[in-house]
Parts: structure tokens; C-alpha cells; sequence
């Protein structure tokens, strides 16, 4: 039996979510613990032209959000892109683990025939709900939770590639 859109998705981008929750964990552990401002990490970027660990929580959840609601054939609940601590990065987080844990899997019937329409730098493009998938909402969300990832061991949090694995189970 061929692996749903369900079981390709949510499993997925929740466990990632998982993760990505347990490295932020670790870096509000870290700034307490060295007495770091919570902002200095927050903002922190791995480059003066790349964007800061804030704003890679916010599209990571953004994609799995986003791109579950979409696959569901729904339109995403909208999270604004406010936060300035750990603790509302990791909220976030949890929303929208929450979320993808209420989608039920009989929403993703079907999806296979969807097409999602999304803009592409700026233009309107049209996806097959598999080329979404695995061209453009996968690869988005561990990209930006590996940049979060990155930018925290960059500033000193020990974090081992087990942090972003997560268990095997």
C-alpha cells in the first residue's frame, strides 16, 4: 500500500517540529544559563545578509502549516510574525503542532489530483500536490529549521546532530 499524502506529510513535518522545538529549548537553556540577553540569540543571524533565527521558526512553521492546509485542500490559520523570545518562538511551535495533529487524515483524499495554486517570486505558479510536497514545502521546512538549527550551535548552544534528528522511533 503506497504511502499517503497524510502519512508523507503530518508525521513529517511534526516530527521536525519536535525537534525544532527541543533546539529551541536548548538555546533558551543557554542564554539563561550564560546570562545572554534572549534577544541577542533571537536575532542572531549566520550571515549580515541572511535572515535571523525568529524569522526561520515563523517560515518553518509557516511551510508545515501552510503547506498541510493546503495538501488538506484548506486555507492555513494565519500566525502573526511577532515574537521576540524563546518562549513565544516555542509557542508557536506548539500551535502548530497542534494544528497539524487536529487535520484528519480523511481531508487528504484525494490530494493527489489537487493543484495548488502559490506565487513563486512573485508570479502566480501552479503545483501538482506531489511537486508541492516534495519540491517546495519539504525541502523549505528543513532548510529553515536547519538554518535555526545552525545559527544556535553557530552562537555556542551544544546542540549535536541528535538534537536535530530527534529519536528513531
Amino acid at each position: 500500500m503506497p504511502l499517503s499524502f497524510y502519512q508523507s506529510s503530518i508525521p513529517v513535518f511534526v516530527k521536525a517540529l519536535t525537534n525544532l522545538r527541543g533546539v529551541l529549548q536548548k538555546g533558551k537553556a543557554h542564554a539563561a544559563a550564560r546570562k545572554i540577553e534572549e534577544s541577542v540569540l533571537v536575532n542572531a543571524r549566520l550571515f549580515p545578509d541572511m535572515r535571523p533565527l525568529s524569522f526561520q521558526v515563523q517560515v518553518a512553521t509557516d511551510m508545515a502549516r501552510g503547506g498541510a492546509a493546503r495538501l488538506a485542500g484548506e486555507e492555513p490559520p494565519k500566525f502573526e510574525d511577532n515574537e521576540t523570545t524563546f518562549d513565544q518562538l516555542i509557542d508557536r511551535v506548539d500551535r502548530t503542532i497542534a494544528y497539524l495533529k487536529g487535520l484528519k487524515e480523511s481531508a487528504y483524499e484525494g490530494a493527489d489530483s489537487r493543484t495548488i495554486s502559490r506565487p513563486v517570486r512573485g508570479e502566480p505558479h501552479q503545483f501538482t500536490a506531489q511537486n508541492f510536497l516534495q519540491q517546495v514545502i519539504v525541502p523549505n521546512l528543513f532548510f529553515h529549521c536547519t538554518t535555526a538549527y545552525d545559527i544556535l550551535r553557530h552562537n555556542g548552544v551544544e546542540l549535536a546532530k541528535g538534537d536535530f534528528l530527534g529519536t528513531m522511533d
